[in-house]
């Protein structure tokens, strides 16, 4: 039985196929065996997409795009394997800047005929860990092991069981909604689909200038329009692009123009819950790249969610590994992917799919 299998993963790739066929902009533009594909790739747009895969490359490299091959400002490969640094940056003298404690959110499983509850789903089971100012800390987990509902849980879009969540100093689960309203222009969510929290009806500048409006930030249409034209471009999106619906953009754009929204209020802490999982790997260099800028330039803090332990790494200062709901082990990005203690992180890292050049 012949298999055609079409991703834009090219590690599953290297991993599972005998021939691979390149496509870009609807055209074959190369064809061959695996084994001549990936280590002497002849198209420049092969040659991209083999290039821009975070595994390849050193923390804080920038990656390289398809881009740059098309246009011809980078010409050769040269792959290396990734090695540890010698030297570990340590995040914990900039101070913390939110911790959970004893954090558990359990949700009913199986009920009685009268509704009592007597079994419960444990999608986060006694949480403790703590975030540094400054930092991105990586948040990874195979699909169900609870990494969404800890983000979510953080800013309260779920409620907690059990457990607290202090921001700064002050405990979110002691606030009234008024109380996390006011808070909420400091914490901010980046989702994995972007067309999902974008409302269809509003132009991408509405949109964009919804939380300084709900916010009562700079007052007046002329300054909002402004200030969402100067994130537009901070987000490498254009001015013409305001008055654009989402349907006309690009999975990659969708998620570009949510960043800007998320930037809008001006946040020291972003959750990005898997927002380069649906991209394919040359938009995902683009992403990655961005959001290490926007980082340097705004210093927020980020927690970083992804089941991709690869691209984690590759961003993240640490890494809290999660499985089943609880806490596998947490330490320095170098540290958890290089010598990982837990038998679990171990598995993770065992089923990257590295690819040949890798």
């Amino acid at each position: 039985m012949g298999v055609i299998f079409i991703t834009h993963d090219l590690g599953v790739v290297a991993e599972i196929a005998d021939r691979t066929i390149v496509m870009y902009k609807g055209e074959i533009v190369e064809q061959g065996a695996v084994q001549q594909i990936f280590s002497a790739p002849t198209h420049p747009y092969t040659k991209g997409l083999l290039a821009c895969r975070p595994i390849l490359h050193k923390k804080g490299e920038r990656l390289p795009v398809v881009s740059d091959f098309l246009k011809g400002e980078i010409t050769t490969l040269e792959f290396k394997p990734v090695e540890p640094h010698l030297k570990l940056a340590d995040s914990r003298s900039s101070g913390v800047l939110l911790k959970a404690e004893n954090l558990s959110v359990w949700f009913p499983s199986k009920k009685t005929f009268l509704g009592k509850t007597l079994d419960y789903i444990r999608a986060v089971d006694n949480v403790s860990f703590e975030v540094y100012k400054g930092e991105t800390l990586g948040l990874v987990g195979e699909s169900g092991c609870g990494k969404t509902t800890l983000g979510r849980t953080l800013l309260r879009l779920i409620e907690p069981t059990s457990g607290k969540i202090f921001y700064d100093g002050a405990d979110l689960t002691a606030r009234n909604k008024d109380e996390l309203r006011s808070l909420r222009k400091d914490i901010q969510i980046i989702f994995q689909d972007p067309y999902s929290s974008l409302n269809p009806r509003l132009t991408i500048g509405s949109a964009i200038a919804e939380p300084l409006k709900v916010h009562g930030i700079l007052p007046g249409e002329k300054a909002r329009r402004e200030k969402v034209i100067e994130l537009l471009e901070k987000v490498d999106l254009r001015a013409e692009h305001f008055n654009r619906y989402p349907h006309e953009f690009s999975g990659g754009q969708r998620q570009r123009i949510v960043i800007a929204r998320s930037l809008a209020l001006n946040p020291s802490f972003i959750i990005c819950d898997e927002s380069v999982s649906a991209l394919d790997v040359s938009v995902q260099a683009q992403v990655l790249n961005l959001l290490n800028d926007l980082k340097k330039e705004f210093c927020f803090t980020i927690i970083f969610i992804s089941h991709d332990l690869g691209v984690v790494q590759y961003i993240s200062d640490r890494i809290t590994v999660m499985n089943r709901g609880r806490i596998e082990e947490c330490g320095p990005a170098e540290e958890i992917y290089f010598n990982p203690q837990s038998d679990y992180t171990k598995k993770l890292i065992a089923a990257i799919p590295r690819g040949i050049v890798a």
